[in-house]
């Protein structure tokens, strides 16, 4: 069974995305409420988060609530929301030992004003560590985002701010949620689902995909150095061929 000590670390993903699916089936299979299984879910991001942080992984995307999340049934949103804001409370030590920076993406106004707060206070606790940013997609759908910065640049167009001939990927990265971090290299998804579901459409043009049977609070150090020795094995062509690499 292979260890993070197995990983190449001259060639990382820079930036590992991660559709962290199946914490319902999970606790299904187990006879238990769909809320054991995004309690036991914690435990994997927990896990996850400090093996990235080890590899020196710079950038970590967690896709952990969507906008479509939000017509589940009204009891599991709650339980969901009050779980993110005990998590981030206890959480902030260990992002702290680990020199790990929080940051969200997503409609984080529609959150519950506790979460906003304890969001915000995490964020900002964290904003001098200098290792793995850590992002967690809340509220959050790709579509939705691209709207909105199609309606920023159509804006500023109106205004003469930017005209049209100089939107080029670069003015159109910049108005993104995702702003601040560079396209994905890996993403991964757990449970056995092969579809992206509205996720960072955008940044994963180039991206390898990794799809796993695995359900999410099963997810364990192994899974991710496969994943990562997966990557490492495969050639990143861009559109090129093999000799022009070569």
């Amino acid at each position: 069974m292979h260890t993070l000590e197995d990983v190449n670390t001259n060639n990382l993903p820079k930036h590992v995305a991660i559709i962290m699916d199946g914490n319902g089936r999970w606790a299904k299979q187990r006879g238990k409420l769909r809320i054991f299984g995004h309690e036991n879910g914690v435990e994997a991001v927990r896990r996850t988060v400090e093996n990235c942080a080890k590899l020196q992984i710079q950038f970590l995307t967690l896709y952990a609530f969507s906008t479509e999340n939000w017509n589940r049934p009204k009891l599991e949103v709650e339980t969901l929301m009050k779980l993110l804001v005990a998590s981030l409370r206890k959480e902030l030590k260990t992002l702290n030992k680990n020199n790990i920076r929080l940051k969200a993406v997503g409609r984080i106004e529609a959150l519950p004003s506790k979460a906003q707060k304890e969001l915000s206070e995490v964020i900002s606790q964290t904003s001098k560590n200098t290792g793995t940013t850590l992002t967690l997609a809340l509220s959050y759908g790709s579509r939705e985002e691209l709207k909105t910065a199609v309606k920023e640049i159509a804006t500023k167009v109106k205004n003469n701010i930017i005209s049209p001939e100089n939107i080029d990927e670069t003015v159109i990265n910049t108005h993104l949620y995702t702003h601040f971090m560079p396209d994905v290299d890996l993403l991964i998804r757990t449970s056995g689902e092969r579809r992206i579901s509205n996720f960072l459409l955008w940044q994963i043009a180039y991206a390898e995909l990794y799809f796993i049977d695995v359900f999410w609070p099963d997810f364990s150090e192994h899974h991710l150095v496969e994943a990562i020795l997966s990557y490492q094995n495969r050639e990143r062509r861009f559109g090129k061929t093999s000799e022009q690499l070569n």
